[in-house]
């Protein structure tokens, strides 16, 4: 009779400590309540006690959790729509806010914190251009919008690690205008290289052209001052032969213009015999 009593008595036992010890794992808190209300929060790993029946735990994990969020539309500064397609990692800080502004709710915890991301991400994308979200500020905005999530820690009880976007895109009608205003741009520019290159080839070619004028003038010049100083030499030398030897200069220069004037067979001149054209023809020394 004595060994099946202490079979039940330990069967009692056994019944008992199974359903008044727990385990809390090391990434996770726990909650005690007492007819469920809280009683303890914030319970660390380890092995627990509590009373059947009238206690009951929640655990709560305290690792990185992932809210990974499709492709949503947000309005930039020019009313032009995006696709921001993010994600955000967060964790557990404080159990009891959480519990008490969710009721433990996963779900419900990745709603609220959606919405206040939704409306930071809104309030930033329609500060700014287009361009300048999709080029140039994308780590500013998702700066600004995790620290105006600080407050998530006091109102729910939960730390925003960090808010990352996977990509930003444009809807397809907005990237066919903005892609023909990328392009008018583009032509724009280069037709205004095209200009500034035009007007300094038509420098080049006016300076090249000014100084081919001054060029010639100046070769002309020169040229027309040799010829000159040529000329004037000539004239010289005729004039001091003229002066040694009249008579032979005239006859050599009369000479001169029979052989041009009867160069060619067909030349034909009108003139009296007696002309002063002919006079050493008719006398030899010209008298």
């Amino acid at each position: 009779m004595i060994l099946p009593r202490i079979t039940i008595i330990l069967a009692l036992a056994a019944i008992v400590l199974y359903f008044s010890a727990y385990k809390v794992e090391q990434w996770e808190r726990a909650i005690v309540f007492q007819f469920r209300e809280i009683k303890e929060t914030d319970i660390g790993p380890g092995l627990h006690f509590k009373i059947p029946f009238v206690n009951s735990v929640q655990k709560f994990e305290t690792r990185l959790l992932n809210l990974d969020k499709e492709a949503q539309r947000f309005l930039t500064a020019e009313k032009k729509d995006v696709l921001v397609d993010y994600y955000i990692k967060w964790r557990i800080s404080n159990v009891k806010e959480f519990y008490t502004a969710t009721s433990g709710d996963i779900f419900t915890a990745n709603n609220l914190m959606e919405q206040r991301i939704n409306r930071a991400l809104r309030d930033e994308f329609g500060a700014r251009t287009v361009q300048e979200v999709v080029a140039g500020e994308r780590t500013e905005i998702l700066k600004i919008v995790t620290s105006t999530t600080s407050n998530l820690q006091d109102e729910l009880g939960i730390t925003v690690v960090d808010v990352r976007t996977k990509r930003i895109d444009l809807p397809e009608e907005v990237s066919s205008s903005v892609y023909a205003r990328m392009r008018a741009e583009r032509e724009r520019v280069a037709k205004d290289f095209r200009a500034r290159g035009s007007e300094a080839a038509e420098r080049i070619r006016a300076n090249a052209d000014r100084e081919r004028e001054v060029i010639l003038a100046t070769a002309y010049r020169d040229a027309e001052t040799v010829r000159g100083e040529g000329d004037a030499q000539a004239t010289e030398i005729y004039a001091s032969a003229f002066g040694k030897n009249e008579e032979f200069y005239s006859f050599y220069r009369s000479l001169n213009a029979y052989q041009n004037s009867f160069s060619n067979s067909n030349n034909i001149l009108l003139l009296e015999p007696d002309s002063e054209f002919f006079r050493y023809f008719n006398k030899p020394k010209g008298r």
